[in-house]
């Protein structure tokens, strides 16, 4: 018989923050008792938004960058569990003033400001690997951590080296949804992370492709040239196409591809268009 589902429920422990910057908190916790699949912290940002920043289950600490000099900001931490939430546990930070830990650190110290992790993005995807591509707009790490689980849900890490802002993610399997987290290493310390939720292309839909009828007009001897052809956003139900026209103009543009049952199907765009939606 398969196992059951243990009855004791994990229990959060404190919430504190253990490094305080100008522009970045790290946070630590503990979980005295089970494990959690994963976490989310909660908080607001200077604007007064809120921002949710996920931590995989095995962490027991996070840096929140991007935040505003000499601001209190509240932290909640909850504990998934399942399809259960638990938590929160709560803490309170004021972030530094502004220039403060940025003077010059002897060679032999750790300096005071930490290299801090951008955006992370989908460059290119395929219904097999993933591309990722981040920034890193302050500072430099020693190395990067990528990690997500697989399609059978097995935990899988890809180290990457400290000068690289790429890395293609293989063995990958077409439309299953991936979250990627991606962290900073730098000595002993990790920073982030920060996270990418997309999604693998269908095998079906790498037949997409963009024809063109050749205009009516003939005042121009140069023919108007497609462009490339990208899938900037994917969701389980649908995939938005952009392309670009860097010569010329078309009337219009004919986006074919094959349905989930295999079946050709066509959708008509009009020739001001640059995108659109296939449902």
């Amino acid at each position: 018989p398969e196992a059951e589902e243990p009855t004791t429920q994990p229990v959060l422990g404190e919430l504190r923050a253990s490094q305080v910057g100008p522009e970045s908190v790290q946070l630590e916790w503990s979980v005295p008792e089970g494990t959690f699949d994963s976490f989310t912290v909660q908080y607001r940002d200077g604007q007064g938004q809120p921002q949710v920043l996920p931590v995989d289950g095995g962490s027991r600490t996070v840096t929140v960058p991007g935040l505003s000099p000499s601001r209190r900001y509240k932290f909640n931490l909850y504990g998934v569990w399942g399809r259960k939430r638990l938590g929160p546990v709560s803490t309170d930070a004021v972030t530094g003033e502004a220039g403060s830990g940025h003077s010059p650190a002897p060679e032999d110290e750790e300096p005071t400001s930490q290299p801090t992790l951008g955006q992370l993005r989908a460059a290119q995807i395929t219904p097999e690997s993933m591309q990722l591509e981040w920034s890193v707009p302050r500072g430099s790490f020693d190395s990067f951590l990528v990690q997500y689980r697989d399609a059978q849900g097995q935990p899988e890490s890809l180290l990457v080296d400290g000068g690289s802002r790429t890395v293609t993610v293989p063995g990958l399997s077409p439309s299953h949804r991936y979250i990627f987290y991606l962290y900073g290493m730098l000595g002993q310390n990790r920073a982030g992370p920060i996270f990418l939720d997309t999604m693998t292309v269908s095998d079906l839909l790498c037949v997409l492709s963009i024809a063109a009828p050749a205009p009516q007009s003939m005042e121009s001897p140069f023919p108007p040239r497609l462009g490339e052809l990208s899938a900037p956003h994917i969701t389980p139900e649908s995939v938005q196409l952009e392309w670009s026209v860097p010569e010329g103009t078309f009337d219009s543009f004919t986006v074919q591809y094959k349905d989930g049952q295999g079946q050709p199907q066509v959708l008509p765009v009009d020739g001001g268009s640059r995108t659109v939606t296939v449902p």
